[in-house]
């Protein structure tokens, strides 16, 4: 089955980038994304069977953060559930190419309902983007 054929739909988000270099070097070279269409103001990626676009837009709003476990969470982020061998892939990816984490890898809700790793990190713009993975997929809409 292809990711056309998935009964999931999928979704297509626009995030504004300051820099498309940079961006084609951290989401293309970092995280390992296979570039789609570009043109001179931005760049389609499959993020998982998703599009994911980078439009250039270097004028960059305020940040603004939520408390959540402990934690200052970037507001806006965006990012992907993986799987626990996926999420501990990826955090081992992004400490070989020395990014800064927001939030660096840790289990959230420990021993709760919705237990989960997690971690946020910034894109070059800025972007916000939080990568998690639950031991238990089931609880990933828990109340």
């Amino acid at each position: 089955m292809t990711v056309l054929d998935s009964p999931i739909p999928r979704f297509h988000l626009a995030m504004p980038v300051d820099d498309l270099t940079a961006a084609r070097r951290f989401y293309g070279d970092v995280l390992g994304l296979e570039e789609g269409r570009s043109a001179k103001r931005w760049v389609d990626w499959n993020l998982h069977g998703h599009q994911f676009v980078t439009h250039l837009a270097p004028e960059r709003g305020q940040r603004v953060h939520n408390p959540v476990d402990g934690h200052d969470v970037p507001v806006p982020h965006f990012g992907l559930i993986l799987t626990v061998p996926e999420f501990h892939k990826l955090a081992d990816r992004l400490r070989a190419a020395d990014i800064a984490f927001v939030i660096e890898p840790y289990v959230r809700f420990e021993g709760q309902k919705g237990e989960q790793w997690t971690m946020f990190l910034h894109d070059p713009a800025g972007n916000a983007l939080e990568f998690k993975a639950f031991a238990d997929d089931s609880q990933v809409f828990a109340a």
